[in-house]
């Protein structure tokens, strides 16, 4: 009989969405450190890059007319324009991730998301972080040192309109204790994994149990 462990899985995509400040880039850059067995999608984006971020690492910083070039021949998974800049997901690594049974994870918006699952929804696990006040929210802007007044604002104005997608999410957690919040997003990872219909061997496996005559 087959080991078990060996039996092929078909890839998930696991999306972490929230307002900026809530905690999700904590949260994916952990879950990249800790766990080798899944990838981060790396998006192209048409904003400034900040003083913290990396070149291929964090985003790919495109030209706004190459960016419309990738969205006019098909090559974005999803696409969106967030507090004025454009963002989107290469289309061809994700399908190859997927396809020799990896795990992608995705750091994106609710626009993003609807997106993703309209045209792949059996692979996709979607969780959204709240933060656990509005004061709160505005405090972690301001400790981030990264935007102007003015962009704050208007950052929050818009944590209102994303808030409100919650409901498009297969899992919403509430980030007030990060080490909390990260073993239940490890939970769901690792429940997601173990679903059935992403191991489409098991079927040959148990056929071969029923078989067996001893």
């Amino acid at each position: 009989m087959p080991d078990t462990a060996l039996l092929p899985r078909r890839g998930l995509l696991l999306i972490l969405s929230s307002p900026s400040g809530a905690g999700k880039s904590t949260l994916t850059r952990n879950l990249i450190e800790q766990d080798h067995a899944i990838k981060l999608s790396v998006s192209v984006t048409t904003r400034r890059r900040r003083a913290s971020e990396i070149d291929g690492v964090h985003y790919r910083f495109i030209a706004r007319e190459d960016f419309e070039e990738m969205r006019e021949r098909g090559d974005l998974l999803e696409w969106a324009e967030v507090h004025g800049n454009f963002y989107g997901t290469p289309r061809r690594p994700v399908e190859q991730t997927i396809a020799s049974g990896e795990d992608m994870m995705f750091d994106i918006d609710w626009q993003g998301t609807k997106q993703i699952v309209s045209k792949m929804a059996q692979d996709v696990v979607s969780v959204f972080i709240l933060p656990p006040s509005m004061v709160e929210l505005q405090n972690r802007l301001e400790r981030r040192a990264e935007d102007s007044a003015e962009v704050i604002a208007r950052r929050l104005r818009n944590a209102r309109e994303e808030i409100a997608q919650w409901e498009v999410y297969d899992y919403v957690l509430i980030n007030d204790d990060l080490q909390r919040t990260f073993g239940e997003l490890r939970a769901i990872l690792d429940a997601e994994r173990l679903r059935r219909d992403r191991h489409p061997a098991l079927r040959g496996f148990v056929d071969g149990l029923l078989d067996d005559q001893t």
